[in-house]
């Protein structure tokens, strides 16, 4: 195990959820088993910025934790202006931030405005285990295809890049050509070499190496792509460790 005690754990929600298949926050579940010890409440604060801070999404997380005693819910909202006197003072105290997702190319512009970039990092460096989906998985590594600025997937290369790769989400989703696309961009130099995940999927880091990949759902996959020497790509398949719902 390696002893950098740096985290971050991004992953591809579950976009279809099935009745027979685990809920999609079993993948938030995962992330908080992460930080803390065993029997002793964990701080999570959720930061719904992607999305534009909407109440109904944070009302959501405040009633799902209100349920569990080893949880200490609190958000960051940052429309209009920030909810908490000393952003970087809350922050710093908490055991998991949880990053919605939504826009990344907004969340991006919105963090840097309030100086998030550099106090994410120190909490990174401190200790404390970074998570999300989509957007809140994109944004840690350098950046992905995204749909932020219109119905097409476009390169986004402004993510705070704490990992040193691009990042493709929803890889199998078939409403939108994002495996094709991110291998492409990757392949045309838009893009670094990065890690793919499929829905259900992620992706854990200790500092900025892949420890393993993650999966609530049987069948699924996590890939890495290169750029090779003749314009196109390479990609090989990660087999991820399925994860019971028992185990969270």
């Amino acid at each position: 195990m390696p002893t950098d005690r740096r985290r971050i754990f991004a992953f591809s929600g579950i976009l279809k959820p099935r009745p027979d298949a685990p809920a999609p926050a079993s993948l938030v579940d995962f992330a908080i088993s992460l930080a803390g010890s065993p029997g002793t409440a964990r701080r999570l604060c959720y930061i719904p910025t992607a999305i534009g801070d909407r109440q109904d999404a944070i009302d959501h997380y405040a009633a799902r934790f209100a349920e569990r005693p080893d949880v200490e819910f609190s958000f960051l909202r940052l429309f209009t202006q920030p909810n908490v006197p000393d952003i970087r003072a809350h922050l710093r105290s908490q055991d998991v931030i949880l990053v919605e997702g939504g826009s990344v190319v907004n969340l991006a512009a919105v963090w840097r405005a309030h100086h998030l970039p550099e106090i994410l990092r120190e909490c990174w460096e401190a200790g404390t285990v970074l998570t999300g989906a989509s957007a809140g998985s994109l944004c840690w590594h350098v950046g992905g295809p995204t749909d932020s600025y219109r119905d097409s997937l476009d390169p986004f290369t402004e993510g705070l890049a704490f990992l040193p790769y691009s990042n493709g989400v929803h890889d199998d989703l078939d409403d939108q050509p994002r495996r094709t696309t991110f291998r492409d961009q990757v392949a045309n130099g838009q893009l670094p070499a990065g890690y793919a995940t499929e829905d259900g999927t992620g992706l854990l880091y200790a500092g900025t190496e892949l420890l393993e990949a993650i999966s609530v759902l049987p069948g699924k996959q996590a890939w890495h792509v290169a750029p090779d020497a003749n314009g196109g790509y390479t990609e090989k398949a990660i087999t991820p460790r399925l994860v019971t719902t028992d185990e969270l």
